[in-house]
């Protein structure tokens, strides 16, 4: 029998009603005593570091993690994270730049309601986390939710309230799960090595969401407050221009001075294209300006935290295109 080590981190899954709204409330063991069937496929320990409403997690709590499953690593078969929804995408995806090339699972699911209720999904969702997390295929870094398993890079919540909440960006699924047992889409190959553990992050990361008017003036801001920027721009990747091209000088400026710039796109699906239109090449040209193309936002940001943590500014544009989990095509 599988030994896998429970990481309750806190969510809807483990809240409770009160006065003051729905708060994670339950432990790590009564979280698993609502599920006795994953007795059968596993032999469980469990710990709990924090107990959060997702939206209060952040890179610390990321690291807090991945140091956790370091350190445990050779005493279990896998790993399984219960989280909030609301930030799952991003923790998944930043687990998936600390912890890379696992041959052991670490499995991330939630629910959009408390287990304890009666009409609630984290039942099935925790079990079926389990009996992933428990198939000798499994590996590296999924997210698995209403009977889907998605890569950890690719996930994306794309409803608030219905039970299939997320949804794996431009790649498929890689597997479904039918009354707790795994059937494969795309069989994956268990590296033969240890992992690798990075421990650091640069928070210093902000996302820039253009609306038409946007003020250039927005990068007097910036420029003291971040070392990569994510901008989140229209459709294939055009920059507003609003006479004088005041917004690609500034961006151009910003650049110059050391800075990570990566253009991704406002559009769910297909990516971004810079090369579709003049203003594009106009960035494309800039040094360090990089482009996301298929990237979730999650992975787009995580793992420029985790580039700017952890090697030279130099080496940034060569490892930033190079895949981790198939992040990008």
């Amino acid at each position: 029998m599988k030994k896998i080590l429970l990481i309750a981190t806190g969510g809807t899954i483990a809240s409770k009603d009160t006065s003051a709204g729905l708060t994670p409330a339950i432990s790590s063991r009564e979280l698993l005593s609502y599920v006795p069937e994953i007795a059968e496929a596993a032999e469980v320990t469990a710990v709990q570091p924090f107990n959060l409403d997702s939206t209060d997690i952040c890179a610390r709590h990321w690291l807090e993690i991945a140091r956790i499953i370091e350190e445990k690593y050779a005493a279990f078969d896998g790993f399984v994270v219960t989280h909030g929804t609301d930030t799952m995408a991003y923790t998944a995806a930043a687990l998936s730049y600390l912890v890379q090339n696992s041959p052991k699972p670490i499995v991330f699911t939630g629910s959009q309601k408390s287990v304890y209720l009666r009409d609630t999904d984290a039942r099935k969702n925790l079990a079926d986390a389990f009996f992933y997390c428990a198939d000798g295929r499994a590996c590296g870094v999924k997210l698995v939710f209403d009977g889907k398993v998605i890569l950890g890079t690719r996930a994306k919540k794309t409803h608030t309230h219905s039970y299939n909440a997320f949804t794996s960006i431009d790649f498929p699924e890689i597997a479904i799960l039918r009354e707790g047992k795994p059937f494969y889409y795309i069989p994956e190959e268990k590296p033969q090595t240890l992992p690798v553990f990075y421990r650091k992050l640069n928070e210093r990361v902000f996302v820039l969401k253009l609306i038409p008017g946007i003020s250039p003036d927005i990068f007097d801001y910036l420029e003291g407050h971040c070392d990569g920027l994510i901008v989140e721009s229209f459709g294939s990747g055009g920059v507003p221009d609003y006479g004088g091209d005041a917004f690609f000088l500034r961006m151009k400026e910003f650049s110059e001075r050391g800075k990570a710039v990566v253009f991704t796109t406002q559009v769910e699906r297909e990516g971004s294209a810079l090369d579709a239109y003049a203003v594009g090449r106009k960035l494309r040209a800039l040094e360090n300006v990089l482009e996301a193309r298929n990237m979730t936002l999650e992975a787009t940001a995580a793992k420029l935290m985790w580039l700017l943590g952890n090697f030279p500014f130099s080496e940034l544009r060569e490892r930033f295109y190079a895949p981790v989990q198939q992040d990008i095509l």
